[in-house]
């Protein structure tokens, strides 16, 4: 089904037609000197002092909790049973790799405004067992941070972030993605940037970034430094080097194309989170005092990853009526992420609690879509909103 207004749409050009082609025409396919490239700028970009680039936002989750499972710093490691708090909402991938670390899931309930987590639960969450908060910026949003950092105090626990969906968005005049030990981000083709498919983690600790090298790639010794934070020091010699193997790592590179992409598409970042932002401004005065519908609630600047539609308790319009009606005026949608994912069968495999009830977790499953935002001016999709009824 074609959509006068679809969730995605492309934000290549001619440039980055070049940039593959450039790829091509050097014959060099593998990870090599484009990533290392969009690696730096990118780092630069958010103001890190490391980026790690790999295949997807889902393996830059694996990796982001696997470097913990190998610090040797106290304040970070995690060992299998320590406790994570979730929010309640989000996508699969990051569940999954706590799960598969064998750390103890608790979810917790998000807020109904903005999407991200209800912090009076969270608060209440926190006990002297939980070792690690997952913050997850939902839509582009970014989370209360200052709350956030308020809750931890000085107890050893790690926070890191999930920041696929809010590429470019910002807390404070900060990079969100930036605020824990680690930070996620996907350039996947429906993100901020795309790059087909990829992702990235950013840190600014060295030895996580030293261990991320090494789990991106096998967990050899090859793309590390001689002198580094994972092993002792490197032979000189490349051969005694080329299959050394230190950490239980994966193959999750991604490929010098994807990075040539990025290098692209950072170019145009900037101004497609300008623009995405004058939408988001557009859309909040449009829809902020529709009787049926809550819209997201912004902290921070918001990236607008899409727009958010969620029925209100009290509204008797249901989300098959909705969805209809938007879907006769044009629009494509989706359910918010994953809706409640504690509720999902999967979830029979994994060691979890859920901290309280998750009222506004299963009222966005049941009540809420999101609908697409753009890298350029969309005045006619956002008046259609105007004959929701």
């Amino acid at each position: 089904m074609s959509f006068k207004f679809p969730l995605a749409t492309s934000s290549w050009g001619i440039e980055e037609t070049d940039a593959m082609h450039r790829v091509i025409a050097s014959g060099m396919y593998s990870m090599a000197e484009n990533v290392q490239n969009f690696e730096r700028e990118f780092a630069n970009f958010v103001r890190s002092r490391h980026c790690v680039m790999v295949n997807s936002g889902s393996s830059a989750n694996l990796l982001m909790v696997a470097a913990l499972f190998y610090s040797k710093n106290p304040l970070l490691r995690l060992r299998r049973g320590d406790e994570v708090i979730v929010p309640a909402v989000s996508w699969s991938t990051t569940y999954y790799p706590l799960y598969q670390y064998g750390l103890k899931i608790k979810f917790v309930d998000i807020d109904l405004n903005t999407l991200n987590y209800d912090l009076t639960q969270l608060k209440q969450a926190v006990t002297g067992e939980t070792r690690a908060i997952m913050a997850v910026n939902l839509l582009g949003n970014p989370n209360d941070f200052g709350s956030i950092q308020k809750i931890i105090g000085q107890r050893p626990i790690v926070l890191i972030e999930d920041n696929c969906e809010s590429m470019g968005a910002t807390y404070t005049g900060k990079q969100a993605g930036t605020f824990g030990a680690m930070g996620t981000f996907s350039t996947f083709f429906s993100h901020h940037i795309s790059t087909m498919e990829g992702g990235l983690i950013v840190t600014d600790d060295d030895e996580l970034h030293h261990i991320l090298l090494s789990l991106r790639a096998h967990g050899w010794t090859r793309n590390l430094p001689k002198r580094n934070l994972v092993c002792s020091d490197k032979s000189d010699d490349p051969f005694e080097e080329s299959f050394r193997f230190v950490l239980p790592g994966y193959n999750v590179r991604p490929l010098e194309m994807e990075g040539a992409l990025g290098l692209a598409q950072l170019k145009r970042l900037p101004e497609m989170i300008v623009e995405r932002r004058k939408n988001g401004v557009l859309f909040q005065q449009t829809m902020k005092d529709h009787p049926d519908i809550i819209i997201q609630s912004e902290t921070g600047e918001s990236s607008w990853f899409g727009f958010s539609l969620t029925i209100r308790p009290e509204s008797k319009l249901t989300r098959k009526a909705l969805v209809t009606q938007l879907n006769d005026l044009g629009f494509e949608c989706r359910p918010i992420v994953a809706g409640n994912f504690a509720k999902n069968e999967v979830v029979k495999y994994f060691d979890s609690t859920t901290h309280g009830n998750l009222t506004n977790a299963e009222h966005i499953d049941r009540n809420g879509l999101f609908i697409g935002n753009h890298h350029y001016p969309i005045p006619e999709a956002i008046a259609a909103l105007r004959h929701l009824t």
